[in-house]
Order: structure tokens, then C-alpha cells, then sequence
């Protein structure tokens, strides 16, 4: 018998027996829901705590042009940082930095120079200028490298006709917003990578900043005044992170956004301020760090005796650089931050892999508890079909029938009882974890691969739980099965 007629002879017999159909079906598809519904509940969790560790900043990697450190064999824990008020005093044996010319038409703009803006070579080397776009480009090659974001900054009076407002403005990347995985737009978007490629005057506001200029007014498709020019506000952005809380003054918020681009040309500028960098995974941010640096010092062409023309940080050590203490603790402290870093980062983030690992597996078993009830409620009622179909099955094999074919016609039944669960089951699964997202306000993610798995798994446990009672059915002896009444 060819597998069409097998498949034609099973959905005859499953209509014959329709009640008891319906209830294995109903069976598998509850199996499968709890399945989908429990992976979207675990994946969403996971996925959860992912993002609120990197809305926190603890991928976050920053590099500064300028170093105020002297280099030394004694490293420090590894890497340039930027110390405390007090550390900033310039060395004696500091080496001296070619100048970077950079031309500035005043005549057109009302803004600092590009001296003033990105440093002085006369200065020091803390106050050099040695970032560039093409290093943001190398940076993002880096194995494990997420985002990067190129930053210009400044802070400026921005206005809106008679409202000015004292903000701070960042000149960066399109790809910020993955970088800030907290943001949110109440309004609008962020800039586009084509507005960006062609320097485009559009702007993008905090919302402290969206509120102090234009009150409770949509601002989208208006202008904002920056140095006597017109940038039109493309989005609002704020934030539903309870990690964050948009305040004056705190440089997300109170802050407005353009691409950086459109800065160098209104500046006449090719440098940067800063590229800010994100690890895919917490555990790499060490890693990251040291290649970075490698990297940088190859490009810049600095010796092995000479120091760094650029800093590179992580919150760890922003926040010792920022808290005011006496050089020798600030210092002491600074020495043991790349073990800091490896013990919270890299354990952290292994420690809660593992935990939402752990958590979406039990989801799993428990959820898999269903599949195999309603396996097992396939077997039952295929062995019971067998006893009420033995007269038909002697008539089967004394016309012609093989073994096979009954064998082939009872797997075919036991496979589209499961699949016809399988199926109905996504669709409740999706439905449960669009519920649960909705109205729980819990995170859920259902990827294709679940959906596949889901109706992989229902299938699989069709034929397994099906084969017993096939085989069961094809061993039947003709003559003993045509005496059955």
C-alpha cells in the first residue's frame, strides 16, 4: 500500500472514532501550549535580566581621547584610566603630542573653536585629540565587540524661540539607541544611518530636555536652534527602566543627540571625544578592554616606552575616577580593577547564565510532563482502537494487505493525532504567552525555533508512542482476527 492510500485509510478511521480523536488531540495540544508557553516564559526571563545588566552599563566599555597617565612598568591593573580631580596633574616626563591642526570658519557658526573644542596639543596629553571614526571601524572587528558608537561633546544653550535651555549636546552614532538598551521613544524615533551618512541637522531629545523646551507640546517636525542653526527634532527618548530615572543634569535626558557626523561638518572637525563600546557578553569586557588597547596603540603608532594618547574605562572604573578620593586610595584601588572587573563581571554573568539556563530547563521538564500524558494517551487509544478494529484489520491482511501496510496506517494515525495537537498547540502556546505578556506584564519571547521544536517534539512522540500498538496491529494473525467479532 502506497503511504497516499495508508494516509487516506488513517483519516478515515480517526473520523470513524471521532470523540475519542478530538480527546487525544486536545491532550497533545495542551502537551504542547505548556511546552511553547514555558520556553517563551524562560527565554523571556532571561532575555529580561540580559537587558536590565546592560541598561546598567556593565558591558559598557568607553574609550577617551587623552590619557593623563604617565606610562610606567607598574600598570595599575591594565590599561590607562582617568583618576580623580586631585590625580589630574600633569607629569614632568609626560611626552609631548604633534599638534592637530583643526580649521573652524567662526565667521558662519556660533561655537567654540576646534581647538577648544577637542584639546589643545600645548595642553598636555590629557587634553589631546587621537580618536578617529576609521578607530571606531577596527573596534567594531574585535571578536565579541556588539555595538560602537562614535561621540562628540558639548554643552550648549539650545532654543526654541524664546526658550533656551542649558543641556548637554551628544554628537553620535545611529546605533546608540542598542547601546542604551533602557531607551524607549515617547515620540518619534532616533536618527536614521542615511540622515547620518549625509550629515543631516536632525536631533533627537532627551525627555527633560523635550520638556524644558517645548513644554507639553509635540516637538516632532519642529526646529531646535544650536549655534544659530536649525536642527529639526526627529524623536523624544526616555526611559521605562526602574534602573534609571530621568532627572535634570544626568547627561541621558537632559541631553539632545545629532549625528556625529553632522557635528565634524559644522565644526570642521575629524576627531572624536570618545567611542563608547558594548561586550556581547559581560564575561568578555576584560578581554575586550586589553585588545582594545593593542589595537589602538597599533594604530597610533606609540612605542612600548611611551604612554597612551587615549583612555579606556569601564563603569567600575568611572566611578572610582569620579568619587573624590585621596590620590593613594584612588590610586591603590585603580591596581585592582581588572580583578574587580573579572570577579563581578565575568562571574556575574556566568553565575546568571547558568541561573536562567537552570530556570528554563525546569520550565521545560515540567511543560514536557504534558507531552508525554499526552503521548501516552496516543498509545492508549490506539491499542484501544486496535481491539475494536481487529475483525477489520483480519479483513485487511485476507484481501492482500501486508504487515507493513497495517503497521504503516496505525504510525500514520498515531503521527496526525500528534501533529494536529502540535499544531493547535502553537497557536494556544502563542496565545498564552501574548496573555501573559499582556495582561501578567511578564517578559516572554517565542522564537521559530520553539515553534519548529514544539511541532518537531509532537511529531517525534506520534511515532514513538505509536510504533507499539502498529507493531502490535501487524502481528495480528488473519484467521484468529477474522473469528473476532
Amino acid at each position: 500500500m502506497h503511504m497516499p492510500s495508508s494516509l487516506t485509510s488513517a483519516l478515515r478511521a480517526l473520523r470513524r472514532n471521532r470523540l475519542q480523536t478530538a480527546l487525544t488531540i486536545v491532550g497533545m495540544t495542551i502537551g504542547v501550549a505548556a511546552v511553547l508557553a514555558m520556553i517563551a516564559i524562560g527565554t523571556g526571563a532571561r532575555t529580561a535580566i540580559e537587558d536590565q545588566i546592560r541598561a546598567a552599563g556593565m558591558n559598557l566599555i568607553v574609550v577617551t581621547a587623552g590619557n593623563y597617565k604617565v606610562k610606567t612598568t607598574d600598570d595599575y591593573g591594565g590599561g590607562a584610566v582617568e583618576p580623580s580631580a586631585a590625580l589630574r596633574i600633569l607629569s614632568f616626563f609626560e611626552p609631548a603630542l604633534l599638534a592637530h591642526p583643526e580649521d573652524d570658519p567662526m565667521e558662519k557658526h556660533d561655537h567654540p573653536t576646534a581647538k577648544q573644542r577637542l584639546g589643545d596639543s600645548e595642553a598636555g596629553l590629557g587634553s589631546a585629540a587621537t580618536l578617529l571614526s576609521s578607530d571606531a571601524d577596527a573596534i567594531r572587528q574585535i571578536r565579541g565587540v556588539q555595538s560602537v558608537a562614535e561621540g562628540i561633546h558639548q554643552n550648549v544653550h539650545a532654543k526654541n524661540g524664546a526658550k533656551r535651555w542649558f543641556t548637554r549636546l551628544h554628537g553620535t552614532d545611529q546605533q546608540l539607541p542598542i547601546i542604551r538598551r533602557a531607551w524607549v521613544f515617547s515620540r518619534g524615533r532616533f536618527f536614521s544611518a542615511r540622515e547620518q551618512s549625509k550629515s543631516e541637522q536632525v536631533i533627537v531629545l532627551g525627555s527633560v530636555a523635550a520638556e524644558r523646551l517645548f513644554g507639553t507640546d509635540d516637538p516632532l517636525g519642529r526646529d531646535v536652534t544650536i549655534w544659530n542653526q536649525p536642527f529639526r527634532v526627529v524623536g523624544v527618548v526616555t526611559t521605562t527602566s526602574w534602573m534609571i530615572a530621568p532627572a535634570a543634569g544626568d547627561d541621558q535626558f537632559d541631553a539632545v543627540y545629532v549625528p556625529f557626523s553632522t557635528m565634524h561638518r559644522l565644526l570642521n572637525l575629524t576627531k572624536l571625544n570618545d567611542i563608547t563600546i558594548t561586550a556581547a557578553s559581560t564575561g568578555d569586557v576584560t578581554r575586550i578592554m586589553t585588545e582594545v588597547t593593542a589595537l589602538l596603540r597599533a594604530r597610533h603608532r606609540i612605542a612600548e616606552n611611551q604612554a597612551d594618547d587615549f583612555t579606556v574605562t569601564t563603569q567600575a572604573r568611572q566611578a572610582l575616577a569620579r568619587g573624590g578620593l585621596r590620590p593613594d586610595v584612588a590610586r591603590a584601588m585603580v591596581g585592582n580593577v581588572a580583578g574587580l572587573e573579572k570577579v563581578t563581571l565575568e562571574q556575574l554573568g556566568r553565575t546568571l547564565d547558568r541561573a536562567t539556563g537552570t530556570m528554563a530547563l525546569l520550565l521545560a521538564a515540567i511543560a514536557a510532563v504534558s507531552l508525554l500524558v499526552g503521548g501516552i494517551g496516543i498509545m492508549n487509544v490506539m491499542l484501544l482502537s486496535i481491539t475494536d478494529r481487529t475483525r477489520e484489520i483480519g479483513i485487511r491482511r485476507a484481501v492482500g494487505a501486508r504487515a507493513r501496510d497495517v503497521r504503516s496506517q496505525f504510525v500514520l494515525e498515531a503521527m496526525v493525532l500528534s501533529v494536529a495537537g502540535g499544531i493547535m498547540g502553537v497557536s494556544l502556546g502563542l496565545a498564552a504567552a501574548a496573555g501573559l505578556s499582556r495582561y501578567l506584564k511578564w517578559s516572554t519571547t517565542v522564537s521559530p525555533g520553539a515553534v519548529l521544536l514544539s511541532v518537531g517534539v509532537a511529531a517525534a512522540i506520534g511515532m514513538f508512542f505509536g510504533w507499539f500498538p502498529a507493531k502490535r496491529a501487524a502481528a495480528l494473525d488473519p484467521i484468529q482476527s477474522l473469528r473476532r467479532e
